[in-house]
């Protein structure tokens, strides 16, 4: 069976757990891959207050945690877990952590990456140079294949299941709330 819509989709949540997909449909969906000993893990906070003042309306952040890029994201599901909930008093949905890339990646992300356009980095990023330095280790071709680049990136997801767009891990707050505003109306 192919998977044509991202409600095809079956995952497990941070207690290993089924959950489908379809759940969240008529929602507006942010799916992110995190990390929490990266230099971006303090857009939790962001994360955290994008869905605090949407979730009422409709919008969901789905949070997947993934160790494949500098291994900064070492521990168990429970450990992560915590982390983020009394760090940064998430309360969003976490599920098991996962690979985005190569032959584990979770077949969610597989079919993600087939959709939405790669916003690149905002090179006025304090973290740019570090992190193209990084990437260039973990995936030379990172510049010519649609693989995760980064912890962070996020999948921005219309009521109907569609990607709207794809954010590289450098888009903040600023950047993302006039785009669920918009597909929230």
């Amino acid at each position: 069976m192919e998977l044509k819509s991202i409600y095809d989709f079956t995952v497990k949540d941070n207690k290993g757990n089924d959950v489908s997909l379809s759940q969240y449909k008529g929602k507006v969906l942010l799916i992110v891959n995190t990390a929490t000993g990266c230099g971006f893990t303090p857009q939790y906070d962001e994360l955290e207050a994008l869905y605090d003042k949407y979730a009422k309306e409709g919008f969901e952040v789905l949070d997947f945690p993934c160790n494949q890029f500098g291994s900064q994201a070492p521990g168990t599901d429970d450990e992560i877990h915590d982390f983020c909930t009394l760090r940064y008093s998430t309360k969003f949905p976490r599920f098991k952590k996962i690979d985005v890339n190569g032959e584990n990646a979770l077949p969610l992300y597989s079919w993600l990456k087939e959709y939405g356009e790669i916003k690149r980095f905002d090179k006025k990023h304090p973290f740019m140079s570090l992190v193209v330095m990084l990437m260039e280790k973990v995936n030379k071709n990172h510049k010519q294949d649609n693989d995760i680049r980064w912890n962070f990136t996020k999948f921005l997801i219309d009521k109907e299941g569609n990607v709207v767009s794809r954010f590289e891990p450098t888009a903040n707050q600023d950047v993302l709330e006039p785009a669920i505003k918009e597909l929230l109306k």
